[in-house]
């Protein structure tokens, strides 16, 4: 009997999915802000779901398959900011002072991990997309997020539902998924039943609900000065000035900077799967998932705009599944895979063990290597 247990870190709401061989055997999802000011309501969470052989822990931008063993507890925390979160404990700090709460989650992730290593948890970390051999590494110049590792989960999850409802062999799944979370919205392709390509949460060619996403680098210029927290900022909350999801989609139609958010947010989401298209020709399906496709008029606006390329579809739930998002039953899949359970062929044929490196290893701009000489070193003999 394997017994694993993916979490999946969103930025509204933190949901756990538990399989045991291979199947769902219990779920339970938290509010995100809750677990941000009590880290220890997960890690009470977590002990429902015991005995467990695997967790796949809050994966962030993704790393290469890491165990938590493998990690010395002295230097956990500095490496789990750099290369999972991508930043510094510092920025994280300045962030939190100024309210953010992606800030506070960052921070809560960190303390949670910490736990996890006194309490001596089966946890590993996964990949995002950028780490993945299937992906050419062309691709990846200049990039450090072409979708996290919750995105690469749902793509995982979505291999697996795509064979099973065509009854197709993995190496014949072909898809563009669309994940529109909270926060981030991402594009991944899928070629041969792999992740060939992604557009990632911060690469995106139009704004998340949260985020601002791509941005021109002569803004960049002009600002100067960019923290961790501009990441959570911009986005079409920002645009809008609807902090409430709801509240936003309900005034498209009625005023004119939420119409300009809407506009922004689709119109960037149809340009990243034409652009998909270069990377997977023909494509049986476009898949959609996330938080924000659960709204009818999202889901019906997209089905609008992308029909034209491939049928519109929303990604299947795992069987049993009830009340976990798409994330984290990809999680979970991935921590079956990698525990040899049920989804181990799955997992093998996507060479997620295969993935290498971290996220910053393909950025070429001469201002990187000053950075990569204040890093904690990312490997380490066990």
């Amino acid at each position: 009997m394997v017994r694993v247990l993916g979490i999946d870190p969103g930025t509204k709401s933190l949901d756990l999915c538990g399989l045991e061989d291979g199947k769902v055997y219990h779920e339970k999802s938290l509010e995100t802000a809750e677990v941000a000011r009590n880290p220890s309501l997960l890690i009470n969470a977590i002990k429902e779901f015991e005995p467990l052989d695997l967790i796949t822990g809050p994966s962030g931008y993704g790393v290469e398959v890491t165990y938590l063993s493998e990690i010395p507890e002295e230097v956990l925390e500095e490496w789990y900011y750099t290369y999972i979160l991508l930043t510094t404990k510092e920025n994280v700090e300045k962030a939190i002072r100024k309210g953010f709460l992606g800030a506070f989650i960052y921070y809560a992730m960190v303390q949670i991990v910490k736990e996890m290593k006194q309490k001596d948890m089966p946890v590993c970390f996964i990949p995002g997309v950028i780490h993945l051999p299937t992906v050419p590494l062309h691709r990846k110049i200049n990039k450090a997020d072409m979708g996290t590792a919750d995105k690469m989960s749902v793509c995982v999850l979505g291999v697996y539902d795509q064979s099973r409802r065509f009854n197709i062999p993995y190496s014949e799944v072909s898809f563009i998924l669309i994940e529109m979370g909270f926060g981030y919205n991402a594009v991944m392709g899928i070629d041969r039943g792999r992740i060939v390509d992604g557009f990632g949460g911060t690469t995106m060619l139009g704004p998340g609900f949260l985020t601002m996403s791509y941005a021109d680098q002569e803004v960049i210029q002009l600002v100067g000065n960019w923290e961790k927290a501009d990441i959570f900022t911009g986005g079409c909350i920002s645009i809008s000035g609807k902090e409430d999801l709801e509240e936003f989609i309900n005034y498209v139609e009625k005023d004119q900077n939420c119409k300009l958010a809407w506009d922004s947010m689709l119109e960037g989401i149809e340009k990243a799967v034409a652009a998909m298209l270069v990377s997977v020709p023909n494509p049986r399906e476009i898949l959609v998932s996330g938080r924000l496709v659960r709204i009818s008029k999202v889901y019906n606006e997209l089905t609008k705009r992308l029909a034209k390329y491939a049928p519109v579809r929303k990604v299947g739930q795992l069987e049993n599944a009830k009340i976990t998002k798409e994330t984290a039953q990809g999680y979970a899949i991935v921590a079956d895979g990698l525990a040899n359970g049920k989804f181990k062929d799955l997992i093998d044929w996507m060479k997620i063990r295969r993935a290498k490196g971290t996220a910053i290893d393909y950025i070429y701009h001469p201002k990187i290597s000053i950075i990569r000489k204040k890093l904690v070193p990312f490997k380490f003999k066990t």
